[in-house]
């Protein structure tokens, strides 16, 4: 544990003073997406700090020539890189793009990927801290190739949002970018996730630019950068943020198309072949190699008590005694990792193997077939972006079909299993017993994920305390702290004492006294409500021109949402979520049903 805690360690250092400070190229690459989400990244973009902001160049990488996206670029005095019929998706949008660029860095950064104003001071010094390493002991000293920050997103993903869980569990990306990514970065291997990289120019250029027989470039970019003697180095503190899907459509697609591309780069790369690869390289990407293999492993662990238990099938021939033998230490190794790789900050845990399972059952019966198929080298036709936005056609709640499947045949497992079962056959059958119940969890709560959940709030809350002034409508000025923003509006508390000059309905005018400026909005008080013998004003929020919009989604999105969690709660079991579900939902069908029945 404490060598693993070691190897989480990494330091951010200061600008070195004997090296120059480096020009960066900025490269936002956009495909189709919404010209709003893009105009977010854009003018963060533009609020970097850098000591010398002459040396950040921001570019927008366009490949379809948009008119309205150049028109942005303009706006927000940026470059511009437009291309029209690239044939090589991302890839050959970036390499067009790094034609036109010639700074030592460049950064990379998706449409919905929002950086942080903290972005570069946390990445770029390690280049600098390199470069001067390089000088001073070149036969010792390994050259660094990409800075990888982890993904973070500000809204819900698909587990926490459909299972109610917003404050209970993190985004299920987090394991792998916070703990599992950091890991690789301590053994100087951290792997490239697409967006939010810092990368050494002459490095990339050295192995030919992003490649494009693959639809997951970044995975195989990076491992092009190690071969080639380069390490990569990840951190464990987002410095950016974007939005993910949660329409079970959005996220099924996106991971099969992560799948496949992973599969494909790794027989491109030949990983269990390749002399080139270093023994740790070859490690690490067996193990990302493997884990998309384990969605067809928990097909079979789900399928296998289900033959025995209705046909008397055996996939395992063997006495209770030795399966307890064979399954016990996997089972507690399993145990082991987990808490030795996900309770490294402070005994917090990003994820628990319940949770695990919760998660991989639900990919499950969509991501065993692809893998099987991309390993024999059948490829899918056509991919696309994953949308972000998310819709529940008809269509798209048929995507629950596997699960009840699986769900219904698991209960009627259990049923006739049990049925008529006494003292030691129910011993001798308990671990048959016990999958079957364990499978059935997971698959509630699969059902549970995959039913989905009503959308009703049209911008994510930001939790943000910043100090201003609000005007009543009488003219009086009074003293606010912010206690949460959102592009809609803010919710604010008075700080100068109590008043009742303000009400539901009241203009206002608005001023938050922002470090680096000044924001003035205008707007309507929705409600108000007492916390603490504090009154909490909630208001609709109108922006009155177009500088002030920038500076408020500045102050929205700089910074990780706090309102979600960034560990697990612990005493929170997937035992706890499926009754909590249970209820809520049966609340709602009941309120659904009485509002009906009130009708009449």
């Amino acid at each position: 544990m404490l060598q693993t805690k070691k190897k989480m360690q990494l330091e951010i250092p200061d600008y070195s003073k004997t090296q120059p400070l480096p020009d960066i190229d900025i490269i936002i690459v956009t495909h189709n997406e919404d010209v709003e989400l893009l105009r977010k990244t854009i003018n963060a973009a533009t609020y970097m700090d850098y000591p010398d902001k002459k040396k950040v160049h921001i570019v927008v990488s366009d490949d379809g020539n948009r008119p309205e996206v150049q028109a942005l670029a303009k706006h927000y005095h940026v470059g511009y890189s437009g291309m029209e019929e690239n044939k090589h998706a991302k890839s050959g949008n970036i390499n067009n793009t790094l034609t036109k660029v010639h700074s030592p860095l460049f950064a990379i950064f998706d449409t919905d990927m929002i950086p942080f104003s903290s972005f570069l001071r946390n990445t770029v010094p390690l280049f600098t801290k390199n470069f001067q390493e390089l000088e001073d002991d070149p036969d010792h000293t390994e050259p660094l190739g990409f800075v990888q920050t982890p993904q973070s997103f500000y809204n819900a993903d698909i587990f926490q949002f459909n299972l109610f869980s917003e404050k209970i569990i993190p985004n299920e990306q987090d394991f792998f970018s916070r703990d599992v990514n950091v890991l690789n970065g301590g053994n100087k291997r951290a792997l490239f996730t697409g967006s939010n990289a810092v990368f050494l120019r002459s490095a990339v250029d050295e192995v030919g630019g992003f490649p494009i027989d693959t639809i997951t470039e970044d995975f195989e970019l990076g491992t092009m950068l190690n071969m080639a003697g380069y390490i990569s180095l990840a951190t464990k503190i987002p410095q950016s943020s974007g939005i993910t899907p949660i329409d079970i459509k959005g996220v099924i697609k996106q991971r099969t198309r992560w799948a496949r591309g992973v599969i494909q780069s790794c027989r491109n790369l030949h990983i269990f072949t390749n002399p080139n690869l270093t023994m740790l390289n070859r490690i690490i990407l067996l193990n990302t190699y493997f884990y998309w293999w384990a969605f067809f492993r928990r097909m079979i662990y789900m399928i296998a008590p289900i033959l025995y238990a209705l046909f008397k099938i055996q996939v395992v021939n063997a006495n209770f005694w030795i399966l307890m033998i064979i399954w016990a230490p996997g089972y507690f190794l399993l145990h082991y990792v987990m808490g030795d790789t996900s309770g490294i900050r402070d005994n917090a845990k990003i994820r628990n193997e319940r949770w695990g399972e919760v998660q991989e059952t639900f990919f499950a019966p969509y991501l065993f077939i692809p893998v099987i198929l991309e390993s024999l080298g059948i490829k899918a036709k056509k991919f696309k972006v994953t949308s972000k936005n998310a819709t529940y056609s008809f269509k798209d709640k048929l995507y629950i079909l596997p699960y009840l499947i699986l769900w219904t045949i698991t209960l009627v497992a259990i049923i006739k299993f049990n049925y008529g079962k006494y003292g030691s056959e129910i011993l001798v059958g308990s671990v048959i017993t016990f999958w079957l119940l364990m499978h059935f969890i997971n698959l509630s709560m699969c059902l549970f994920i995959s039913m989905g959940r009503p959308v009703y709030r049209k911008s994510e809350r930001f939790i943000r305390q910043v100090k201003g002034t609000v005007q009543t409508k009488d003219g009086e000025s009074r003293k606010i702290l912010t206690e949460d923003v959102s592009e809609g509006g803010l919710a604010f508390e008075t700080t100068d004492g109590p008043t009742n000059k303000i009400e539901v309905g009241d203009k206002v005018n608005i001023q938050i006294h922002h470090a680096r400026f000044n924001v003035k909005l205008i707007g309507t008080i929705a409600r108000i409500s007492r916390r603490d013998n504090t009154s909490i004003y909630s208001a609709q929020v109108e922006i009155p021109d177009e500088k002030n919009r920038d500076y408020y989604l500045q102050l929205i999105y700089d910074g990780s949402n706090k309102t979600l969690p960034s560990v697990q709660d612990t005493w929170v079991t997937p035992f706890d979520e499926l009754y909590m579900n249970l209820v809520v939902r049966a609340r709602a069908i009941e309120r659904k049903i009485s509002s009906r029945f009130n009708r009449f």
